[in-house]
Parts: C-alpha cells; sequence; structure tokens
C-alpha cells in the first residue's frame, strides 16, 4: 500500500478477525451441514435431497429418475456444494444397511455391506421410497416454513413435516465443530407407539418408555448385550451399547464345529472383518480356524469359520469377539438441533420434541383446511343468494354493457363481496337446473359441519393430539416390520468378572476418609488379650479403619450411607491391594455426594419374604423394612430410610423379623425391646423413636440379641467387658434404657455394643490402623455398672475406632512366642483361614439429639 492517504482504511486486531471468523464457520458448520434437526431428523443436505425429489414429482408411483438430473436439480437450486457430497447423501438413503427405513428407492449398484462404492450417477435411477411419502405428506398444506435458498431465487423448507419420528428411526451421525452427533435408528412400531404413550401421559418416565423401546434395532441386525448403556444413554443422551454379531455353532457328523455368522454389528465392514480374521490366523494370535470363506448371496449373510476338530468353538468365538469387530461398542451422543441449537437430548426429549412438532404440523394443516373450507363456503353463500334471485340477477347483467358494470350493482344489491360477485358472474347456466342447485345446497351445509369440526380441533389440543395418535396408528400399519436386533440381558462384565474370578474368602476395609480395599482373608492372625496388635492397612494421617467386613469375592455387598441411601456391589469388584496399602477411594465405586460417607456395610446372599432391615440412627430412630424392597438397587443407590437434616444412619442390622433388639450411646445407656414394637415401613418411611437420648448424648450402635447371649461393650479408650443379657430387662421402645458400663476418665466413653455367645473371635481396630484380633471369652464377665477390662494397649491420643466379630477359627501349632516377620517383632500365631463375617460396628460423629417420635 502507498504511503501517504490511509484514509477509508480500517484497523482490525487479527486474533478479533480470526476468532468471529471461526466462530462464524463453526456455527454454519453446526447448523447449516453436520446435524440433524430433532423434528425431521434430516440434515440440510438430506433435507435438500428429498424436496428436491418431491419439486421433480419424483415419488414412489412414478418411474425412477436418474440419479445426476436428481442430483443436479438439487445442487442448482439448494444444495452449492459438491455433487459428489449430495451424491454420497442420497446413495446412503438408499442403502438398506445404513438406513433402517430407507427414503430413497434405488435402482441400480449403490454400494455393498463389504464397502463397496455406489455406480457414478450416471448409472444409477433414484426415486423416493413409499414411506418417504410420509416425511413429505402436507407439505402443501402451510404445515411448515419456508426460507430464501442460497441465491434467494428459490424457497426451500425450513424443516419437512415428517409425519413419522425419522430422527429415532434412522438415526443420525456426524462430526461438527468442537462436537459430533451419533444417534442409532429403532424399530417403526416401538418408536410410534412410544409418541403414542407419550402423547397420553406427559408425565410418562424413560424407565416406563424403556419398556416400550427397549433399545436400538440396528439395519443390519446384531445382538445388543445388555441394558445398562441403553438405559444410561436414553436417560442421558450419551452411553455406550455393546452389539455383537449374530452367530450359530454347526456340529458336523464328524464331531467338527464350525462357525457361521449370519449378522454383524452395525457399520462394519465385512470384507474388512474376514481380512481382521484372516490376519489374526495367520499371526497365530487366534489357533484353532482351519478355513474361512464368505458364501453371502442375496439371500443373506453367511461367514463360514471352520473350527479344528480338538478345538473349541466356543473358545474361538470369544476371542473373536475380543480381537475383531464381531463385537463393537456404539457410543450414543444424542445431539440434535433444538430451536437451532445443539443439544444433547435423552430418549423423552426427542419424542418430545417430536409431537410438539407434529402438534404444530397438524394444528397449521387444520388452519389451512378451515380457511379453505370458509372460502369455498363463502362463494357458495353468493350462489345460494344467486339461485334464489336468479330472475332479477339475469335482468341486472342483462342490463349491464360488461361484467365490470355489473359487479358493483350486484355488490350493492346484494350486499355480496367482490369475489361472491365474480363467482355468480362466472356461473354457468347449468347451475339453475334443480340437481345443480341442490348439489350446491348440499355442499354448503356439509362445509358447515367441516368447519365446525375444524374449530373444534383449534380450540382443543386433545382433538390434535387424537389426530396425531390417528394418523400415526395408520403409519404403524402400514409399514411396520419386525425388530431385526436382538436384546440380551446381563453384561459382558458378568463373562469376565463371574466366570473367571476364583470365589475366596476375604476381607473389605473402609477407612473413615473413604478409602477401601479388598485382602486375602489370611492377613490377619490370632493374637492374646492385651497385645499390640498388626498393621491392618495404611492410612493417611488423620484417617482410620472404620468398617471391617469378612466376605468372599462373590458376596453382594450393601453399603449403606450417612444419609440414608444404599448401594449394592459385589466383592470382586472392590479392588485388592496389599495389607499396608491406603485402598480405593470408595467415590469412585459407588456414586457418593459430597458430605456423604459409609456408615454401614452388609453381605446379602439373597432376598427372603420374612427377612428385615432394621435401621438405626445417631438420634434414636429406629425403622424396620423388608428386604425385599431392596432386590433392585440401582448404580446410582436408593433411598433406605428418610432422616431429618440434623440426623444420619448409623447402623443397620438385618433379622427374621422375630428378634429383640438393644440400643447402646455414647453415655453408657442401653434399651432392649422387641422389633415388632416397630411396624414395617416402606423403603422411604423415617421410622420411630427407639430411644430417648439426654443431652448431648448419641447412639454408638445396635444389635439384634438372643437368648443367652452377652453383650460386650468396647470403650475408646480400649477398656470393654461382657454382661449376661439377663440382666437387661425387657422394654417397651422408646425409654430411656438402663446402664450397661461405668464410663469414667480412665476407659473413656462407650465406643461400640456387641451381642456374643463364646464362640467368636472379635477384632478390635484403632484409629492408626492397628488391629488386633482375641479369643472373646478372654474377655471377662462382669456386671452392668462395672468399667471393664483392659483389651489392648493404646499409644497417646490413640483411642478404639472400631470393633468387628468374626467367626473363631482353629490355631495352628505356632508356639506362643514365636516371632512373625510381617509383624515387626510382635507376638502373633498365624491362622489356617477365614471363611465368614458376623458384623461390623460404626463409629460417628456428635448430633444435636431429638425427642420426638417420627412416623
Amino acid at each position: 500500500m502507498a504511503e501517504g492517504n490511509h484514509s477509508g482504511v480500517k484497523g482490525i486486531k487479527i486474533s478479533e478477525e480470526v476468532e468471529t471468523s471461526f466462530l462464524n464457520y463453526a456455527m454454519s458448520v453446526i447448523v447449516s451441514r453436520a446435524l440433524p434437526d430433532v423434528r425431521d431428523g434430516l440434515k440440510p443436505v438430506h433435507r435438500r435431497i428429498l424436496y428436491g425429489m418431491h419439486e421433480l414429482g419424483n415419488t414412489s408411483d412414478k418411474p425412477y429418475k436418474k440419479s445426476a438430473r436428481i442430483v443436479g436439480d438439487v445442487m442448482g437450486k439448494y444444495h452449492p456444494h459438491g455433487d459428489s457430497s449430495i451424491y454420497d447423501a442420497m446413495v446412503r438413503m438408499a442403502q438398506d444397511f445404513s438406513f433402517r427405513y430407507m427414503l430413497v428407492d434405488g435402482h441400480g449398484n449403490f454400494g455393498s455391506v463389504d464397502g463397496d462404492g455406489a455406480a457414478a450417477m450416471r448409472y444409477t435411477e433414484s426415486r423416493m421410497s413409499k414411506i418417504t411419502m410420509e416425511m413429505l405428506r402436507d407439505i402443501n398444506k402451510d404445515t411448515i416454513d419456508y426460507q430464501d435458498n442460497y441465491d434467494g431465487n428459490e424457497k426451500e423448507p425450513v424443516v419437512l413435516p415428517a409425519r413419522i419420528p425419522n430422527l429415532l428411526l434412522n438415526g443420525a451421525s456426524g462430526i461438527a465443530v468442537g462436537m459430533a452427533t451419533n444417534i442409532p435408528p429403532h424399530q417403526l412400531g416401538e418408536t410410534i407407539d412410544a409418541v403414542i404413550a407419550l402423547s397420553e401421559n406427559p408425565a410418562i418416565t424413560t424407565e416406563e418408555l424403556m419398556e416400550i423401546i427397549p433399545g436400538p434395532d440396528f439395519p443390519t441386525g446384531g445382538i445388543i448385550v445388555g441394558r445398562s448403556g441403553i438405559r444410561r444413554a436414553y436417560e442421558t443422551g450419551r452411553g455406550s451399547i455393546t452389539v455383537r454379531a449374530k452367530v450359530e455353532i454347526e456340529v458336523k457328523p464328524n464331531g467338527k464345529e464350525t462357525i457361521l455368522v449370519h449378522e454383524l454389528p452395525y457399520q462394519v465392514n465385512k470384507a474388512k472383518l474376514i481380512e481382521k480374521i484372516a490376519e489374526l490366523v495367520r499371526d497365530k494370535r487366534i489357533d484353532g480356524i482351519t478355513h474361512l470363506r464368505d458364501e453371502s448371496d442375496r439371500r443373506g449373510m453367511r461367514i463360514v469359520i471352520e473350527v479344528r476338530k480338538d478345538a473349541n468353538a466356543n473358545v474361538i468365538l470369544n476371542n473373536l469377539y475380543k480381537q475383531t469387530a464381531m463385537q463393537s461398542n456404539f457410543g450414543v451422543n444424542m445431539l440434535a438441533l433444538v430451536d437451532g441449537q445443539p443439544k444433547v437430548l435423552g430418549l423423552k426429549q426427542v419424542l418430545y420434541h417430536y409431537l410438539e412438532h407434529q402438534k404444530v404440523v397438524i394444528t397449521r394443516r387444520t388452519k389451512y383446511e378451515l380457511k379453505k373450507a370458509e372460502d369455498r363456503a363463502h362463494i357458495l353463500e353468493g350462489l345460494r343468494i344467486a339461485l334464489d334471485h336468479i330472475d332479477e340477477i339475469i335482468s341486472i347483467i342483462r342490463s349491464s354493457r360488461t361484467g365490470e358494470e355489473a359487479k358493483p350493482v350486484l355488490m350493492e344489491r346484494f350486499n355480496l363481496s367482490d369475489r361472491q360477485a365474480q363467482a355468480i358472474l362466472d356461473m354457468r347456466l347449468v347451475r339453475l337446473s334443480g340437481l345443480e342447485r341442490e348439489k350446491i345446497e348440499n355442499e354448503y351445509q356439509e362445509l358447515q359441519i367441516l368447519i365446525a369440526e375444524l374449530k373444534a380441533i383449534l380450540a382443543d389440543e386433545g382433538k390434535v393430539l387424537e389426530i396425531i395418535r390417528k394418523e400415526i396408528t395408520e403409519i404403524k400399519e402400514r409399514y411396520n416390520d419386525e425388530r431385526r436386533t436382538e436384546i440380551i440381558a446381563g453384561g459382558l462384565e458378568m463373562i469376565e468378572d463371574e466366570d473367571l474370578i476364583p470365589r475366596e474368602d476375604s476381607v473389605i476395609t473402609l477407612t473413615h476418609n473413604g478409602y477401601i480395599k479388598r485382602l486375602a482373608a489370611n492377613t490377619y492372625r490370632s493374637q492374646k488379650r492385651g497385645g499390640r496388635g498388626v498393621q491392618g492397612m495404611g492410612t493417611h494421617e488423620d484417617d482410620f479403619v472404620e468398617h471391617l467386613l469378612f466376605t468372599s469375592t462373590h458376596d453382594s455387598i450393601l453399603f449403606f450411607t450417612s444419609k440414608g441411601k444404599v448401594f449394592l456391589t459385589k466383592g470382586y469388584e472392590i479392588p485388592e491391594y496389599g495389607r499396608t496399602a491406603k485402598g480405593l477411594p470408595i467415590v469412585n465405586l459407588l456414586n457418593l455426594d459430597k458430605e456423604e460417607k459409609v456408615t454401614a456395610v452388609i453381605r446379602s446372599e439373597s432376598y427372603q419374604e420374612d427377612a428385615y432391615f432394621i435401621f438405626t440412627t445417631k438420634t434414636g430412630i429406629t425403622k424396620r423394612t423388608p428386604l425385599t424392597q431392596f432386590a433392585n438397587i440401582r448404580k446410582n443407590g436408593l433411598i433406605a430410610i428418610s432422616l431429618h437434616d440434623d440426623d444420619e444412619l448409623i447402623s443397620v442390622r438385618l433379622t427374621d423379623g422375630k428378634k429383640q433388639i438393644i440400643i447402646g450411646t455414647r453415655d453408657g445407656m442401653l434399651i432392649r425391646f422387641n422389633e415388632t414394637d416397630i411396624r414395617s415401613m416402606g423403603r422411604t418411611a423415617a421410622g420411630v423413636r427407639g430411644i430417648k437420648l439426654r443431652e448431648d448424648d448419641y447412639v454408638v450402635g445396635m444389635e439384634i440379641i438372643e437368648p443367652d447371649h452377652e453383650i460386650l461393650v468396647v470403650t475408646e479408650k480400649g477398656y470393654g467387658k461382657r454382661t449376661p443379657e439377663s440382666e437387661y430387662r425387657l422394654q417397651s421402645r422408646g425409654g430411656v434404657g438402663i446402664k450397661t458400663i461405668q464410663i469414667t476418665d480412665k476407659n473413656g466413653p462407650m465406643c461400640t455394643v456387641k451381642t456374643v455367645d463364646g464362640t467368636e473371635d472379635i477384632m478390635l481396630i484403632t484409629i492408626n490402623g492397628m488391629l488386633i484380633r482375641m479369643d472373646v471369652n478372654d474377655i471377662s464377665v462382669v456386671g452392668r455398672s462395672t468399667q471393664g477390662v483392659r483389651l489392648i494397649r493404646l499409644g497417646d491420643e490413640e483411642y478404639v475406632a472400631t470393633v468387628a466379630r468374626v467367626k473363631k477359627e482353629e490355631e495352628d501349632e505356632t508356639p506362643e512366642g514365636e516371632l512373625d516377620e510381617e509383624s515387626n517383632g510382635v507376638e502373633v500365631q498365624e491362622n489356617k483361614s477365614i471363611t465368614d463375617v458376623v458384623d461390623q460396628d460404626e463409629k460417628s460423629d456428635v448430633l444435636d439429639d431429638t425427642d420426638n417420635d417420627t412416623e
């Protein structure tokens, strides 16, 4: 640029210009190219192709037209991009392995599942498929808006009427700028039934919708394994669905097995899959396959995999699932344009937006038909007037020199509109016959009935919904077919975990700060009372073991939290760590809220109808709920008990419905009552008062008590005792209770209460993670009001955190006093094994107490 005159030159910041330009480009790609509209499920190129075929009259009942002619027309009028992009989109709509319900009826070579491309567009021919007619139905009845095309010389639809829920039927995939969509196809009958169900019940849940639409239905069939990914996708809009090939294992007379593949996962290239299998066999990564061939023909797919006689076909098949696309994951990302904005939608939201679009379509169509009927009725009213005064009208017309001269006279004499007067002037003499007069009168009366009906529809949304349901049901009757994709229950993790993980006894520990791990059961060894203990778990500073559970790797573990929720997991799902490792944060295993912590851990083997959970909270509230109400626990947990803001759940026990309950408090009080004093309540009920607490006191434990059992109490400073259950009288629930231990500065507040029968060992865990196991018979039996005896030697600033009962085990023949390498010089005796859990205990913080019964 020449120096000097810079007038008219505007200075800009290059960073701002690049940012603005890129955002404009990104939004153009998002809105005008890559993402489908939630209403008709089409991207702009697909919508323009279908509208271009409609304008050409290229309907399903007309002869095919050359694809090149259609592409050229769409490119010249609506889509100013390359012809290959238009043809590729049209080819995909004509492929029965790409679209569940093809929108284009193709004649010629339109590609194959082997990845073969379509023939050039000058060779192929196309027309709309029959179901596409439903996408464009009523388009000429002012049901949709139009916009200018790229050069302003044509009009194109903003959206199609789409009388079928195409977004779900055929799905969509596309990559925009910074976002992508991948919506699976679905079966027509199920989808329409879901639309009808939503129209009848707007409050329907996703879970209820899944009873109608169990999952996607891919055009290539296959098998969906498990429903968790489907549920997550339908609830949140995002999820991963595992799809397997449909196979059959055929056994020949000579004993050899053959794997026959009949269907593949969606979008899997058959030729590349066969190449991959051959490569795995050649590299000896899969052993046992002798022959591999493709016998597919027009009757269907058939891949033959012959297995060596001494090989197991099921083992080979599992390897094929793991190492090839015979098993693949479909990543669902239900992203679509809603009012021009990209949004991730769940199943119900997609159905809702489609239903709202249909309401608009039916309403606009009804208004169009009402206007047309009213216009016709208006003309007929003028003709009726003319027929009633035909002689005078003929006289006026004969006396006028032209029709234009007669029109204002007729309008003034009979109070007619311009259109009515023109209709009279255009009326043929044959209309004067009696039959024609009767036709006009009948048509007029029919129009009055129609007008009343159309006005009633516009005044009542319920009638609009009835029309939608009626018309969409007719579509279902015409086009419904069988589901192609099978959905089987369970998941792959059942094969990978349940069948491959050995059944072992193990110990699960959970710290106060929420670190969990699984250890081998023989980690812990029995000691005499008063021993120093073995390091049972490495912890962070200010952390300590709070729950300890002996279980099996295949047992179901129930986690009850301080906020009254319950979660379920399998023993093997808890990661195994070394003895001194701190473990995994439990928030990585359970979907816990902030400030929520696990307060009870229970093993569950079955869900008997006569079993109950007994709940006790910090403020003394107790509840009894049937175990059967916890049979189906979701991954995100269930409500186990409703709590007040100042309360938390601290203890849960399993009973047969006929037990006696004891509740102990920090100040050493204890109450005993029948569990039948607590009526059975629902899962979300709050409960009733179990014990009346004194000021600053709170519950530290609740137990089930049996006849001839003893009550074991342990204090924070490591003292404990056993007391016969006969010393505790049976009371009614809700009382203050009686003293169970003398609390002093020497022994400290009570930290736990247990019931024992002399056949158990107990484990004590301190806040520093030290653990000691002892025979419960080594603990003295004394009266209620005594202080107890020392159970464990504690260091400064150390106290007992958790106490657990474990089944007594026989000790080996290791002499007393022999040192074990892992015990750091502590006197130990090794156990052979530990097989079962009896219970665990919880320790929790002080909350305000309450004296009110809560129902």
